[in-house]
């Protein structure tokens, strides 16, 4: 993987392509009323709705900018007709959390999807990495600050 690729699901690209085109669109548009309204108040020094539009449109900038390089980057994970018989980029994996006792199922995604509430996990991240390549039955080893935390990778399948 090049350090300048950005793996995505179809999934996670379609996510970014929506929010790109609703920046571009509804929060710019929404954005400059916001700070036609604020000249309208006159004196900008003490102008608090200006200082804080103009805050909120750099912040949209750089996001649609950061965006914008992404989707350039951005190389889709293929699952489909991939061989399961490994975990990928965009693969489900089935974990048994050894010390606990406790399965746990997660899906492997690219950085900016990764959502740990959703159970979706970065290919970056310790556990991400320690998955990427193994096969059931395989017992992952995932350095973590408590220490080493270990699981059996159970099931792999494509979303």
């Amino acid at each position: 993987m090049s350090q300048e690729e950005i793996i995505l699901t179809r999934e996670g690209l379609a996510k970014l392509e929506a929010e790109l085109e609703d920046l571009k669109t509804v929060k710019r548009r929404e954005i400059a009323d916001r700070i036609k309204l604020a000249l309208s108040y006159g004196d900008l020094k003490e102008n608090s709705e200006y200082h804080s539009a103009k805050n909120d449109q750099a912040f949209m900038e750089t996001r649609i900018l950061v965006i914008e390089k992404m989707l350039r980057k951005a190389k889709i994970a293929d699952v489909e007709g991939v061989d399961t018989s490994k975990a990928f980029v965009g693969s489900i994996v089935k974990l048994n959390d050894l010390e606990f006792a406790e399965i746990i199922e997660y899906m492997i995604v690219g950085p900016s999807e990764a959502d740990v509430l959703d159970n979706k996990i970065s290919y970056e991240s310790p556990l991400g990495s320690s998955l990427l390549g193994k096969s059931v039955g395989d017992i992952i080893h995932v350095s973590a600050p408590d220490g080493v935390i270990k699981y059996e990778l159970l099931e792999i399948r494509a979303v």
